[in-house]
C-alpha cells in the first residue's frame, strides 16, 4: 500500500531516533507529520508528549493508525486527517498556533512540500525531512556549487544533514540512500525589504541558461541591458564572467538591490 504511494516505511531505530532527536520535541510543541505510514516515526513522536497531527491519504492505513494509536487519539494527542498533504491549508489547519513539521515523506512529494511549506505565511518553526541524499547534499551545497533549490531553502532557514540513512533501513528498501535533513531558524525575515517574487525571479533568469554567464542571463530581462547587468556585479564585487552557481545568498541580496534601482 504505502509503495504504491511512493512511501517506503523505515523501519531503523537509531535513525527513527534521530529524526526525533532533531525536531527537539516536547510537551508544549505541535508536530505535522506527512505520510506517517504504520506509525513508526508516529509512536517516538507521541512519547515526546507533543501533540501530533499525522496527514496520511491512504484510507487503509488511516484505518490501521486509528487502531494501533486507540488510546492517543481519544485523549487528543493525535489527530489523524485522511488527506493529500497538498490539499492541506497549514495556515487554516494551525491558525496561529505554531508547530514544527518533522516527517518522512515519499520522495515525489520533496521539491513541492518543502516549497509550498517555507513559502507559506504561517510557516513551521522547524522542518525535520528524511529525503533522497542527492537532494539533501543539493539543498545544503557549498557556496560555489548554489542551485535555485538551494538558494530556496536557504532564504528562509539554515539547512543542515542530521545523518546518512542507507537504503537497507528501509522496508520496502528504495533505490538510493536517504537524509535526515533539518532546516532550523525558519522565518521570512530576509523578505522583510525584499519583494519575494522579484528575488525568485531575478534567481530563476540567473540560472536560465548553464552555459551562460550571469550577465548574459540577466540580459535576457528587457528591464535592463548587459551593461546594467555588468554594472550591478562591479557593484557587488563579482566578476563579469561569474555564473550563477557561484553567487551566494549575500551576493544575491546585493545584486537584487542594484539592480532595483533606477540606474540605466
Amino acid at each position: 500500500m504505502g509503495e504504491n504511494l511512493g512511501q517506503h516505511f523505515l523501519k531503523d531505530e537509531a535513525a527513527l531516533a534521530a529524526i526525533v532527536a532533531a525536531g527537539d520535541l516536547s510537551a508544549s510543541d505541535t508536530v505535522l507529520e506527512v505520510g506517517p505510514g504504520e506509525g513508526a516515526l508516529t509512536r517516538p513522536l507521541l512519547q515526546t508528549g507533543a501533540k501530533v497531527v499525522a496527514v496520511e491519504k491512504d484510507p487503509a492505513l488511516i484505518e490501521k493508525l486509528k487502531q494501533v494509536f486507540q488510546e492517543e487519539t481519544e485523549s487528543g494527542q493525535l489527530e489523524l486527517i485522511q488527506s493529500d498533504i497538498r490539499d492541506i491549508d497549514t495556515e487554516e489547519l494551525f491558525a496561529d498556533q505554531s508547530y514544527k513539521l518533522v516527517a518522512n515523506i515519499p520522495y515525489y512529494l520533496t521539491g513541492q512540500l518543502i516549497e509550498e511549506t517555507l513559502t507559506s505565511q504561517h510557516q513551521p518553526t522547524k522542518v525535520v525531512l528524511l529525503i533522497q541524499k542527492e537532494v539533501a547534499e543539493r539543498i545544503i551545497a557549498p557556496d560555489g556549487k548554489e542551485s535555485i533549490l538551494a538558494l530556496s531553502v536557504k532564504v528562509f532557514g539554515k539547512p543542515e544533514i542530521i545523518q546518512i540513512v542507507p537504503a537497507t533501513s528501509f522496508d520496502p528498501p528504495p533505490k538510493v540512500d536517504s537524509a535526515i535533513l533539518e532546516i532550523s531558524a525558519v522565518s521570512r525575515n530576509f523578505f522583510n525589504d525584499v519583494d519575494e517574487a522579484k528575488f525568485f525571479a531575478l534567481i530563476k533568469r540567473g540560472f536560465g541558461h548553464k552555459r551562460k554567464t550571469l550577465a548574459n542571463n540577466l540580459a535576457t530581462d528587457p528591464q535592463f541591458t548587459k551593461d546594467k547587468a555588468e554594472r550591478a556585479l562591479g557593484d557587488c564585487s563579482l566578476a563579469v564572467n561569474i555564473r550563477a552557481e557561484r553567487l551566494t545568498l549575500k551576493n544575491w541580496r546585493c545584486l537584487y538591490e542594484r539592480l532595483s534601482t533606477k540606474q540605466t
